[in-house]
């Protein structure tokens, strides 16, 4: 997924609802979630919120596609993820792994080995 927008789409679409029926079955606004879906509007701050939509996009809590939602929100604001700041092991690692990749310049196929790696980690 390239933004939290065009995952929460996809996820909608995947439910196999309309923007219009999805929204009416939750008590969203259309509109607000069309703009939300075509990154016009950004993802919500509040985790309580991106849990609601979670749920009303049939995510199971704790699973990969949870956190993915989850964790392009958070990047789309520019934060960390909630549950990753409460871990101060890898808080103290992150400062290391940022300027690492400043100063790696990496291209796209050395950022996808470098992602790999942490995969694999």
């Amino acid at each position: 997924m390239a933004t939290f927008g065009e995952c929460f789409k996809k996820l909608r679409i995947a439910t196999g609802q309309t923007l219009r029926a999805f929204c009416a079955q939750h008590g969203y606004d259309p509109g607000n979630i069309s703009k939300l879906e075509r990154s016009i509007l950004p993802p919500p701050d509040s985790n309580e919120k991106l849990a609601e939509y979670a749920r009303a996009l049939r995510l199971k809590k704790a699973t990969d596609p949870w956190f993915e939602f989850f964790d392009l929100a958070a990047a789309e604001r520019g934060r960390i993820p909630t549950d990753l700041l409460k871990d101060e092991e890898l808080l103290g690692k992150l400062p290391v792994m940022f300027r690492t990749m400043r100063g790696a310049k990496l291209d796209r196929a050395r950022l996808d080995e470098f992602v790999e790696r942490i995969r694999r980690a």
